[in-house]
């Protein structure tokens, strides 16, 4: 199994060999054909993609900000737990001293 891993992974297109700088050149590559067909398009091909990239964000964001609102909650609720098992174990470490000191 670990030699077809091992093969696997040396044909690969962006293999361990490629040099760090020419992987970010590719990637900037990507990056500026993505910006040149949503914003101008092929030109006898594909119409600018700008209209559907609006209506993906259209439907993206509001689920996003659902996500985000329920993340907020969720670390809200957690740190209050946490405050209220503090206050218990102070409470409890205070009893303990004044049974001591009695």
């Amino acid at each position: 199994m670990k030699h077809k891993f091992k093969l696997l992974k040396s044909k690969l297109f962006f293999s361990e060999s490629m040099h760090p700088l020419a992987k970010a050149f590719i990637g900037v590559l990507v990056v500026l054909a993505a910006l040149y067909y949503i914003f101008v398009g092929i030109p006898g091909y594909l119409r600018p993609a700008l209209p559907d990239v609006l209506t993906v964000l259209n439907g993206a964001v509001p689920i996003v900000v659902i996500l985000l609102g329920t993340f907020i909650v969720w670390l809200e609720w957690d740190e209050w737990k946490i405050e209220r098992e503090l206050a218990k174990e102070e409470k409890k470490l205070e009893k303990e001293k004044r049974r001591k000191k009695k």
